[in-house]
């Protein structure tokens, strides 16, 4: 029974699908995880708060996360809307930290935390231009 659900999940999510589910959800529980839990140092996104408080970019991020996982279930060409929806929400999250690090110089590892989250969008910019593989033909 696991197996079969496991083939028919693979089967509409497809590679594309499959990653944008992952991502998705990995954005969506991030997101979550500002509301019960905030960052307890938010100088790396000092710039980010003071345009929103941090429990409406965690909205944000969960938003974008649950756009993603919506996205996988379409086929691809229609799927299209999940990966700048991943993106979206990195950049500035990425330019934040960049920014703290210099020239504000408000954080000395700010610089690392920008990175994580650039690495963290290389596969989505990656992905998005993947096309998915032909099914192979059922035989009879």
């Amino acid at each position: 029974m696991p197996r079969r659900v496991a083939r028919r999940l693979s089967r509409i999510l497809g590679r594309r699908g499959a990653f944008l589910a992952s991502f998705g959800m990995l954005w969506a529980l991030y997101g979550f995880g500002q509301l019960v839990e905030p960052l307890p140092d938010t100088r790396g996104i000092r710039l980010l708060l003071n345009l929103m408080p941090l429990n409406v970019w965690a909205c944000c991020w969960i938003a974008c996360g649950l756009l993603a996982v919506a996205a996988s279930v379409l086929p691809e060409g229609r799927d299209w809307l999940g990966f700048p929806a991943l993106l979206v929400i990195v950049i500035p999250w990425m330019v934040s930290y960049l920014v703290s690090w210099w020239p504000l110089g408000d954080t000395t590892r700010g610089w690392v935390t920008a990175l994580i989250w650039a690495v963290a969008a290389v596969p989505v910019i990656v992905v998005a231009g993947w096309r998915e593989p032909p099914r192979p033909k059922k035989l009879e």
